[in-house]
């Protein structure tokens, strides 16, 4: 089964964090910070017919990753960590937890 929906975060750490909370299949795509050219094209064209969430860090290089993945998938929702976590690595379970939650993901009931 192929999964619908897709969650671009910038690091492993980040992607690591989020499988922690998810309880269905979401396929989870690392920037890894950059997005070249190259990049984009590898990122951006499978995901055309997707339901697609940014997820980026609440700082100077999460934002400049969202402004670009904004003008490069403009119906992509976006999703935001509080900037006192910083990093989505930092953000806790149950913050997370309620912020996919509200986007319509499934989460698991007993985080640790």
């Amino acid at each position: 089964m192929q999964e619908n929906k897709v969650i671009i975060v910038e690091g492993k750490t980040d992607k690591e964090r989020l499988k922690e909370v998810l309880a269905e299949p979401v396929d989870i795509i690392c920037t890894y910070g950059t997005l070249g050219e190259d990049k984009i094209e590898e990122i951006i064209l499978p995901l055309q017919d997707k339901e697609v969430y940014v997820l980026a860090d609440a700082d100077e290089a999460g934002n400049k990753l969202r402004q670009r993945l904004k003008q490069e998938l403009p119906n992509a929702a976006q999703l935001y960590t509080r900037m006192m976590y910083g990093e989505v690595a930092n953000t806790p379970l149950e913050h997370l937890a309620k912020l996919l939650m509200d986007a319509h993901f499934l989460v698991k009931e007993d985080l640790d």
